[in-house]
């Protein structure tokens, strides 16, 4: 009779699945509370103990490791001195393993778990039970997902394909290596004040030890890559313990979302987390072509969109608000692509509808102003990084008082800002350090008035700002602009005086400083330094 080993943590579906096996001629054998439920669904179960002749100790810690259970699902079925050492000791085959291991993951994320209840949390028994029946999947079925046991049962009404077994190993041995990053990742936070483990601390290492842990679990596929002969997916994760940003997401409506959609949905998303008043961006190719704040979504999204009506044609929204009717009639009023928000009420998700080839997705965006890490690939390689942040731009500093300005600040010009141009500076700089440098962008209080992305030099990313505010017929002046690295020369300064505008705000840092200062003073205008600079390749 075959034998299979029934140990599950998650109990979804295990006594529909035992019944099955049962039907089909097997033993279960079953620990603690899994022989206890499948018992009371009146199923005959044989408890661990009785194969090893040993009582569950210690509150279940020391359960199947043991040789009479590992012995059975690690002897090779070809090779006769396995089969007949069992046979000398007593010990019968295990034939199926089905476990999932404590739930760590949860305990983990509830701040409140004690450290020694989230120790009692690390499963032993269970992983090892993966992994013997993982090693000998040749002769062993393993199951760590209630998903699968369908298409085991399945696969038992015939012979069980070596590919199928292979295919569910490799899904065990990379269940329990995500297990075993989870554990790896949450430990990192854990600091040791005398003899008391505190949770929650900054790892000792931070995310650039010597080994950085991925665990990566499959959203879903993606339409294309970046190009149609390119296969891609999505994936949700969990990097030294970091929470991914996108991992809660819900997709209302629309085509299937692609790689490129999710980048610019990132780049979006970015960008509304700035700000506490009710915000919109449209993105074009990870760079907004438009951004605005208003008194209400919809006053946001239309500022944004009438920043550049011609860019926004096609365009990736994103708002940190809930989109409510009268924003969803200005959204469905263009042609876009894509709209990622916390949440959309119901009036309005029947209006979205009416553009049902338009990508809907609500997203969790709670946590994700808390900093967190960067990855890129490269090749054969990886880089990791800080999540850039525009800390100094969420105090109060609309009126230049010395004492209201982050460290590092300064009035570098003769003459300083006025308070409405503080206030249009503090906006300017936020939307600055989400654009692909070099730039140079130009806005006022409330709204982006044009963009100078992506360029070479400065006076490139100037001159494409101002082109596009002619091509809009918008006039730049009393604007105020803000450029996310120094200007290495006056000639970058000349052209922003050139455009109208009417302040300045950049990092400063150049050797030309000096320079560019005069030119500021030639010009009548107010120049801010603040000493950090916002970089986005």
């Amino acid at each position: 009779m075959p034998r299979a080993l029934l140990s599950v943590s998650d109990k979804t579906g295990i006594t529909e699945f035992a019944r099955g096996l049962a039907a089909r001629g097997f033993q279960l054998v079953s620990t603690g509370g899994t022989a206890r439920a499948l018992a009371d669904a009146g199923l005959a179960v044989t408890g661990v103990s009785t194969l090893t002749g040993f009582p569950e100790m210690m509150d279940g810690r020391v359960k199947t490791l043991h040789p009479a259970i590992h012995g059975g699902i690690l002897a090779r079925r070809d090779r006769p001195d396995d089969l007949a050492g069992l046979e000398r000791l007593g010990i019968g085959l295990v034939d199926l393993v089905v476990v999932n291991l404590y739930p760590f993951a949860a305990a983990a994320a509830n701040p409140a778990t004690p450290f020694d209840a989230l120790v009692e949390e690390i499963d032993i028994g269970g992983p090892s039970l993966v992994r013997a029946a993982a090693k000998s999947f040749r002769d062993v079925l393993v199951i760590v997902d209630p998903a699968d046991y369908a298409r085991v049962l399945a696969a038992l009404d015939d012979t069980p394909a070596l590919a199928f077994r292979f295919d569910l190993a490799r899904k065990a041995i990379a269940y329990t290596a995500a297990y075993d990053t989870a554990i790896t990742a949450t430990l990192a936070t854990v600091r040791l004040d005398g003899a008391a483990f505190e949770r929650g601390g900054v790892p000792a290492t931070g995310p650039f030890g010597a080994r950085l842990d991925l665990s990566l679990e499959k959203i879903r596929d993606l339409r294309y890559g970046e190009n149609p002969h390119q296969r891609a997916a999505w994936y949700s994760g969990v990097v030294t313990g970091v929470p991914s940003g996108f991992s809660r997401t819900t997709i209302l409506q629309g085509k299937e979302l692609s790689y490129t959609n999710l980048l610019d949905l990132d780049a979006a998303v970015r960008i509304v987390i700035e700000f506490d008043e009710p915000a919109a961006v449209v993105v074009k190719h990870t760079n907004p072509c438009g951004a605005a704040i208003g008194t209400s979504p919809a006053d946001a999204y239309v500022r944004a969109r009438d920043a550049d009506t011609l860019s926004a044609f096609g365009g990736i929204v994103a708002l940190n608000r809930a989109i409510d009717l009268a924003t969803a009639e200005a959204i469905a009023s263009t042609r876009i692509d894509a709209v990622m928000a916390p949440a959309v009420d119901e009036r309005a998700r029947a209006v979205l509808a009416r553009k049902p080839n338009m990508r809907v997705v609500i997203a969790d965006f709670s946590g994700l102003t808390d900093g967190g890490i960067d990855l890129r690939s490269i090749l054969g390689g990886m880089l990791a990084q800080e999540r850039d942040q525009v800390l100094e731009a969420r105090g109060v500093w609309d009126s230049g008082a010395p004492e209201s300005l982050p460290e590092g600040f300064r009035v570098a010009t003769k003459r300083h800002p006025t308070a409405a141009e503080w206030q249009a500076l503090r906006f300017a700089w936020r939307i600055c350090a989400h654009v692909k440098s070099n730039t140079v962008i130009f806005t006022d209080a409330h709204k982006t008035l044009a963009i100078g992305a992506g360029q070479m030099s400065r006076v490139d990313a100037v001159n494409v700002a101002v082109m596009k505010a002619r091509d809009a017929q918008r006039s730049l002046a009393g604007s105020v602009a803000a450029s996310d690295a120094f200007f290495p020369f006056r000639d970058g300064l000349d052209a922003v005086a050139a455009s109208g505008a009417s302040a300045v705000v950049q990092p400063g840092g150049s050797v030309k400083d000096a320079e560019v200062v005069a030119a500021a003073d030639d010009h009548g205008l107010a120049m801010v330094f603040t000493g950090t600079r916002h970089f986005r390749h």
